[in-house]
């Protein structure tokens, strides 16, 4: 929509795995549960029938599949989630869930927030190896060379999660480390009934990486739905210059470069992921997103703006509304958020989410409610 806004004079729009074909989504691809709609409205679906599920990976998207699959109708209830996925997850009966990491504690991707509210789960225990979160001679030896104290708090709480003793919860939550799948097993219909696990141990290297080796002890886990969640990678947009290698939009400071020139490319910018990669979260993305507001500020007052031949705020809905494409405007959207909020506390929840466009546009359509409400 930037390029196409620019071209019109408009201002301000700126590992292999055996089996793999047997996962059952990208864990990143799960909109369905918070209501987005283009995942509530396709037909793929959970298996929610089968009493074990396994998800590869040790990042804050893992944890958080691994959360919601544990919460209890309780706290469904209690949250954001729409209303079709808190109904599924109620009748779940997924009674074991296994978090999956190929190398040690000290490597894993999420951080220490996400890491201690599994401890707040009112119906799950989490359970962790001890010896799976001890400390080997090649991360000690890479923790000793960083000044990163967020990984000692991170191991500090994992250790007391293996010493916490378990309270008979009705479901239990495994956090496996040196554990890398190296098969999807099939039932003999197309789904996934196991995964093969093998064991790895740390190596470093001579720079100093610590690297996960696989070994020959393997074991084999039941499994009825297998989520896969070990990255996310950028994908590019038409006319906006993408480095394919690393995922991300070529930019300096936020400023979109031309690859031809190396000079920045007025009026286009980026943050968040897309700009530095998969890593961080909501926190981390706040002093990114200043960067690049810095960024535009200072293009503002030097005058390395857009200069489009229609710069009114009325510019984009009449262009929109001469080519017949519906849209929202944010007094659209803060009716539909009021709405939502409204048919939530009628239920004792905090929102009730629309999940369909079309029924959207139907509340924000005020002659359809005028006829419904004669």
């Amino acid at each position: 929509l930037a390029n196409a806004a620019a071209a019109e004079g408009i201002d301000g729009v700126g590992g292999h795995v055996g089996g793999a074909k047997l996962f059952g989504r990208e864990a990143e691809d799960t909109g369905d549960v918070d209501g987005d709609v283009p995942h509530t409205n396709d037909d793929r679906g959970f298996d929610l029938s089968g009493e074990r599920a396994v998800i590869v990976g040790m990042g804050n998207v893992a944890i958080d599949v691994a959360r919601i699959l544990c919460l209890t109708a309780e706290e469904l209830r209690a949250s954001d989630m729409a209303a079709h996925a808190v109904d599924a997850l109620s009748r779940s009966r997924i009674r074991e869930v296994y978090l999956l990491g190929r190398r040690g504690p000290a490597q894993a991707a999420f951080t220490t927030p996400e890491l201690k509210e599994l401890g707040t789960l009112q119906g799950a225990d989490v359970v962790v190896r001890p010896e799976e979160v001890a400390l080997d001679s090649a991360t000690r030896a890479s923790l000793e060379d960083s000044v990163d104290k967020t990984i000692v708090r991170k191991l500090e709480l994992l250790q007391a999660y293996a010493a916490r003793p378990l309270v008979g919860q009705p479901r239990r939550l495994h956090l496996r480390f040196l554990a890398a799948p190296s098969e999807l097993i099939d039932d003999g219909q197309g789904a996934v009934r196991a995964v093969r696990v093998v064991r790895n141990v740390l190596e470093r290297t001579a720079t100093g990486t610590v690297v996960a080796r696989p070994t020959e002890d393997f074991e084999t886990l039941p499994a009825s739905l297998v989520f896969r969640s070990v990255g996310y990678r950028g994908v590019p947009l038409p006319g906006i210059p993408f480095h394919e290698r690393w995922g991300v939009i070529v930019n300096q400071s936020g400023r979109v470069i031309d690859p031809v020139t190396d000079e920045p490319i007025p009026g286009q910018y980026v943050a968040g992921w897309i700009k530095r990669g998969p890593s961080g979260v909501i926190g981390t993305n706040k002093p990114d997103s200043i960067e690049t507001v810095r960024a535009m500020a200072e293009d503002a007052l030097a005058g390395r703006v857009f200069a489009p031949t229609r710069a009114t705020a009325a510019a984009l809905p009449a262009l929109l509304a001469a080519r017949g494409r519906p849209y929202v405007s944010f007094a659209d959207w803060q009716r539909i958020d009021a709405l939502e909020l409204a048919a939530g506390e009628r239920i004792g929840r905090p929102r009730l989410k629309f999940t369909r466009v079309e029924d959207m546009l139907a509340a924000l359509d005020p002659v359809a409610n005028d006829e419904a409400a004669a």
